[in-house]
């Protein structure tokens, strides 16, 4: 206990703000005190309008129904969006109102316009006149709507730290699933098995090196905590998903006190053969290298069999490094700006995780961005599990910058 308060000193004295509670984009954000925003969930809480604001829908032309809006060019493009804000603003006038945007639903075949009332108007008797309107398809109030959950309370010090804590809302996502029935192979550097943030989290562990090991090794014991560290244990952090089982499969040897770990392709190919064979649900593959025959076949059968495989994009590497390149895989990076396109992005900078000699520290990379995808994985595996849904896709934010949002990814997969 005293090596994590002097590690929460140091982050709250010396890090100050450059650690996380930011936006993606944001690499200096003051780091939050508070483990979980509570006004964005309730506790069952009943619907109720937003006040003076109105849905108005409105049928689209029929050679608008279709996404992309043939024959008159793109349902997005800059005449069409421009014709319907004319029609919303001029509907606006003609009932009093004030206009605030239209938003497109072609696949209702739907235009939305997003009125407001004007206070010095009866909201009822405009509601009650745009729905006599023969016009609209109709009109609702904009209505707000609350979770029933409660999040789960950690009291893991430095669970506040933690980057998903706040961009993955981790405690809301929690409440939901915790990777429970998920096997992820981590294929890396021997993890810390007795560490106790760890203890009991590696169900099969085996070493394909032929290399002599100690207790641990930093890279393998951080990927694994981001993962799976356990929650509500009063130390350390929490993993993404804290009830998944991992294999520890120690395919890479630690080189040198810093973390650089070296692996090759017989012992990855060993360790890869082997999660495999021993049914795993998601290999994690924080490593990078040159396009390996043998890999390449490997990994083949791993997503022939519907496993889902997850690697680290290199960003010296044009093409994000293997595996990250091969078709496929799950290529993650820890920033947005990296080498591949169509990489997804998630927490990689600044993580508080599992280090050896039962510590912990703060990791940066992609590494540590594709740990995480692993273990967002596995939640939604848990949701999905006894369904005939197929494997979820991971849901990303409109930002186009390739950031997976973690709560739609989940929600997504609750889907029946």
């Amino acid at each position: 206990m005293k090596q994590i308060a002097l590690l929460l000193a140091s982050l709250l004295i010396a890090a100050g703000p450059s650690l996380v509670g930011a936006e993606p984009r944001q690499a200096n954000a003051s780091l939050s005190a508070a483990p979980f925003d509570q006004q964005n969930v309730a506790t069952g809480s009943t619907s109720k309008a937003t006040p003076r604001q109105l849905l108005v829908l409105l049928r689209q032309p029929p050679a608008r129904q279709r996404i992309g809006g043939a024959p008159g060019g793109s349902y997005s493009d800059g005449a069409s969006r421009a014709a319907r804000d004319r029609l919303a603003r001029a509907l606006a006038r003609r009932h009093g109102l004030i206009f605030d945007k239209t938003w497109p639903m072609p696949v209702l075949g739907l235009d939305c316009f997003i009125l407001t009332v004007p206070a010095s108007a009866d909201y009822e008797r405009v509601i009650a006149r745009l729905s006599a309107d023969r016009a609209l398809e109709w009109v609702q109030p904009m209505q707000d709507f609350a979770t029933l959950a409660t999040p789960v309370r950690y009291n893991d010090p430095l669970f506040p730290a933690t980057p998903a804590a706040r961009l993955w809302h981790l405690s809301e996502l929690h409440s939901h699933a915790t990777g429970r029935g998920a096997t992820i192979a981590v294929i890396d550097s021997q993890i810390e098995e007795d560490h106790l943030d760890l203890v009991g989290q590696v169900v099969v562990s085996r070493d394909f090196t032929e290399r002599a090991a100690g207790r641990g090794e930093a890279h393998g014991t951080s990927v694994a905590g981001i993962i799976a560290a356990h929650g509500n244990n009063a130390i350390g952090s929490v993993g993404v998903a804290p009830r998944a089982r991992l294999m520890g499969l120690r395919a890479c040897w630690q080189v040198d006190d810093l973390a650089a770990s070296h692996c090759n392709s017989l012992s990855l190919a060993r360790a890869l053969h082997f999660a495999i064979e021993r049914g795993a649900t998601i290999i994690n593959l924080s490593l990078t290298g040159p396009p390996d025959r043998l890999l390449q076949r490997l990994i083949d059968v791993a997503l022939d069999r519907g496993i889902r495989v997850v690697a680290s994009v290199d960003s010296r590497a044009s093409d994000g490094g293997y595996p990250a390149s091969h078709r496929g895989v799950i290529a993650v990076s820890d920033h947005p700006d990296g080498p591949v396109r169509g990489a997804l992005v998630a927490p990689g900078r600044g993580i508080p995780t599992t280090q050896t000699g039962n510590s912990w520290y703060l990791v940066t990379g992609s590494s540590f961005s594709a740990a995480h995808v692993s273990g967002l994985l596995a939640l939604t595996e848990e949701r999905q599990r006894g369904t005939r849904q197929g494997a979820s896709r991971l849901v990303l934010t409109p930002d186009g910058a390739g950031t997976i949002d973690a709560r739609a990814t989940l929600l997504q997969s609750m889907v029946r």
